[in-house]
């Protein structure tokens, strides 16, 4: 028994410290836990004086840990020592499977396509710049060579640009060409110009709301549950953006979440994740939709 827990264990410390973010339902699945037991194991590295950091809904461990920082210091490369590493093998004519491997491994652990690309994030700099006077002013704006995966396609997107969104990793705007809103991630546009056009659909603009689950959409549904002591505690931990909807119950061993989400999704994987500890409370269709999902588990 103790050899699988350790197994996880190890397992879990290894995502943990790859080079990309690992939500809790990914990790969850990944290694085929439930979310209380993953939380366990994350306050165990806590206990044990590793430092658990988290970001929006994805965790880490953070490489400066005292346990990281001896291993890193005989094992591993500094970001320079990296980077120049990088370089060696993008010049090696060699595609054998050693050089592959140390490709692997060199970006698993570091983000060298930042560090390396300054002509990069200057490029995204300036379209921010320039999507923010579309806005400012209400003017049309071209989307130069807009890379979308959904279509497969690379072409020019007219539009008009109205809420930055993500930290001003994307861009909401109204297309003209489909007559639909849409959202556009920066960094798959090349380049942004602004045009002399006014807008001319604002009645038309549909605001993206993204919830304290971290979903988006136009619509807002309100739901509330109640929470015992653990569940509340998992919560603020791993939601925070939850905090202002919080109120505690009059027993003090309880609390209440009421708040608007952008859909069910999100939500309710940490009700059926923490079934016995939330009770759902409102609204009816949330209702409907837990009770749906837990009659499936039961078939």
């Amino acid at each position: 028994m103790r050899h699988n827990q350790l197994d996880r264990e190890l397992a879990l410390m290894l995502m943990l410290t790859e080079n990309r973010d690992y939500t809790v339902q990914q990790m969850c699945e990944r290694l085929d836990i439930s979310r209380r037991s993953l939380y366990y194991y994350l306050e165990f590295f806590r206990d044990n004086g590793f430092i658990v950091e988290k970001h929006g809904t994805s965790y880490s461990l953070d490489r400066n840990s005292p346990f990281f920082a001896k291993l890193f210091k005989i094992t591993n490369f500094t970001e320079d020592e990296a980077l120049v590493m990088r370089r060696i093998l993008d010049r090696v004519n060699d595609n054998s499977v050693q050089v592959q491997h140390l490709r692997q491994k060199l970006n698993r652990l570091y983000d060298l396509d930042i560090l390396d690309d300054i002509v990069m994030r200057e490029q995204v700099a300036a379209n921010i710049s320039t999507l923010y006077d579309a806005i400012k002013y209400r003017q049309k704006a071209i989307l130069r060579n807009y890379s979308s995966p959904h279509s497969n396609t690379v072409s020019n997107r007219v539009v008009e640009p109205f809420m930055f969104l993500n930290g001003n990793n994307e861009i909401r705007c109204y297309e003209i060409v489909s007559g639909m809103n849409k959202t556009f991630k920066l960094s798959r546009m090349e380049s942004v110009v602004l045009l002399s056009e006014n807008w001319e659909n604002m009645a038309k603009h549909k605001r993206i709301y993204t919830d304290a689950f971290m979903f988006s959409g136009e619509e807002r549904l309100q739901i509330t549950v109640r929470l015992n002591r653990l569940a509340y505690n998992l919560l603020i931990e791993e939601y925070p953006q939850t905090i202002p909807y919080i109120t505690p119950d009059d027993d003090k061993q309880h609390w209440t979440l009421q708040m608007d989400v952008c859909n069910y999704l999100g939500i309710s994987r940490f009700v059926l994740g923490l079934y016995d500890s939330v009770e759902v409370i409102g609204n009816d269709d949330f209702l409907n939709y837990i009770k749906e999902k837990v009659s499936r588990f039961k078939v």
